[in-house]
């Protein structure tokens, strides 16, 4: 049974960078389409961010665009997610998917405050 786990969220001051993993055990996730998703307090969760298997197309969240880029390394089975330039807008729990199965794999989510 696949797990994904997130890791490398924290507090940050608006403007800075922080980078998310997500790890993968169980089974690789070679074949998979991969993506970020967010979800803020008293809103829907909403996709950041997703990346093809074979890395050749990416796409992202208007809100994040020329911000964040993500990224895989299908031989250590993670996927990240470099955030740039982070606006207080972007605090959310950030959870990692894996695009599988009817409903896809999540992970537990890491927490990412960004503070004005």
């Amino acid at each position: 049974q696949v797990q994904l786990v997130e890791s490398g969220g924290g507090l940050v001051q608006a403007g800075g960078s922080l980078r998310l993993s997500c790890a993968a055990s169980g089974n690789t996730f070679r074949g998979d389409i991969m993506g970020w998703h967010r979800q803020a307090p008293g809103k829907q969760r909403e996709l950041v961010a997703v990346i093809t298997n074979d890395s050749s197309r990416t796409t992202y969240a208007d809100s994040v665009k020329g911000r964040f880029t993500i990224s895989r390394d299908n031989a250590k089975n993670t996927v990240y997610l470099q955030m740039n330039s982070l606006k207080p807008e972007d605090t959310a729990v950030y959870y990692c998917r894996m695009a599988r199965g009817n409903f896809g794999i999540w992970g537990q989510g890491t927490l990412v405050t960004v503070s004005s």
